[in-house]
């Protein structure tokens, strides 16, 4: 049997991967997961009841590019939170922002850029979505180095014209996964301008953007807006995971140009499958309230001012602007991550999981991914223990 070789070159997700890595040892003490970016905050007190009042919703065929009623409150939220008006005609509900920042991909991407093969351009590390989406669609993904030395963003001017004039797709995740840097406005509007130049689009992933410690991070339709940005040239992709503590519930949206969502739209009438009518229901209260956020928001900067306190005076920790991730330095993240759960119990992620080998050098080997997820005192265990293991007591 012929099988196609698009995704051959695929490593293993970083999940199993991880499991091929720790599941072969026993833990050093009972174990503590900080790996996978799954809040573990309260839901909204309401999801239960309303699921409850609207279980009917589930015998007849969902609205498919969401229910006026839902459009209209991730309308608002926009208006709210980026000072932007964005009509449900340029809004599609999602089915979490994987399905989106794929599906995006498949409906906008074009067969050829300037009569050669399109490019897909996305930092490293990166969520690995990224990259499938580019390799489905036979565009060449680049993989652009998101450093210390970058600001841990991605420097995507500092390509060839040659390649930029190939580019289709620019993604880009602020609040960035893993190292928690902020696109500040000046970012977007470069970007937005470089696009411009070349003809690219943007897939902003902005899906930890409520998480912050301060001030809220700028986002792209609010700069798209500023500057006069085609409104074609950017889209915002949203989740309720991390900002409702909702990841099962598997609801996001994706806002940006009439033509763009049109052809979205499309892809999903053909192929797509809508989030079935109770849970738009409880994603549309999501949306029109941000007392529960506040208060989510609340825990992580506790969490935050507490990883700050245990690694006070260790050498290269960066304290994360926003997210709910440490990205901490050692010499090898395979060798760290094993010696941690080995000796003391605690689960983390290798950087390199999370990027691309390119011109033999991986981003993320240096590195560790630490979830900060889990109720405080767990948290505050899990991050002493890592502390005294890698870093060493009291440094």
């Amino acid at each position: 049997m012929a099988f196609p070789e698009r995704f051959s070159n695929l490593p293993e997700y970083a999940f199993p991967r991880l499991r091929s890595l720790l599941d072969a040892h026993a833990p050093g003490g009972p174990a503590v997961a900080m790996t996978i970016g799954e809040p573990r905050h309260p839901m909204p007190d309401f999801v239960g009841p309303v699921l409850a009042e609207n279980l009917s919703g589930f015998a007849i065929y969902a609205a498919n590019d969401g229910t006026p009623d839902l459009l209209g409150a991730i309308s608002g939220w926009i208006g709210r939170r980026y000072g932007v008006d964005v009509g449900p005609d340029r809004l599609m509900a999602l089915n979490g922002t994987r399905e989106g920042l794929f599906n995006a991909a498949v409906a906008l991407c074009p067969e050829t850029k300037r009569g050669k093969r399109p490019v897909v351009l996305m930092p490293n590390p990166f969520y690995q979505v990224y990259a499938v989406a580019a390799l489905a669609m036979g565009a060449e993904p680049i993989y652009v180095p998101a450093t210390a030395a970058t600001g841990f963003l991605p420097d995507y001017a500092s390509l060839p014209a040659e390649v930029l004039d190939r580019v289709a797709i620019a993604y880009l995740c602020s609040p960035a996964n893993p190292q928690g840097a902020v696109a500040s406005t000046d970012y977007w509007a470069d970007l937005l301008a470089l696009a411009e130049r070349h003809d690219f689009q943007i897939f902003a992933d902005e899906c930890y953007a409520e998480i912050y410690r301060n001030a809220p991070p700028p986002g792209i339709l609010t700069v798209a807006a500023a500057t006069g940005a085609d409104p074609e040239r950017a889209l915002s992709f949203h989740s309720l995971s991390k900002r409702s503590n909702l990841p099962g519930l598997r609801s996001g949206f994706v806002a940006g140009g009439k033509q763009s969502i049109t052809r979205i739209r499309q892809l999903r009438a053909f192929a797509g499958a809508p989030l079935p009518m109770p849970l738009q229901k409880i994603s549309q209260l999501a949306w029109e309230d941000e007392a529960h956020v506040t208060a989510s928001r609340a825990l992580y900067v506790e969490k935050f001012a507490l990883a700050d306190q245990i690694f006070a005076g260790t050498q290269s920790y960066q304290s994360p602007e926003a997210g709910f991730f440490l990205w901490l330095p050692v010499a090898d993240g395979e060798e760290a991550a094993l010696k941690l759960w080995r000796e003391t119990g605690v689960r983390v992620l290798p950087g390199a999981y999370l990027s691309r080998d390119v011109a033999g050098e991986n981003p993320g080997a240096g590195y560790i991914r630490v979830a900060l997820v889990a109720p405080k005192d767990e948290t505050q265990r899990g991050l002493s223990l890592l502390r005294d293991c890698l870093y060493g007591q009291g440094r």
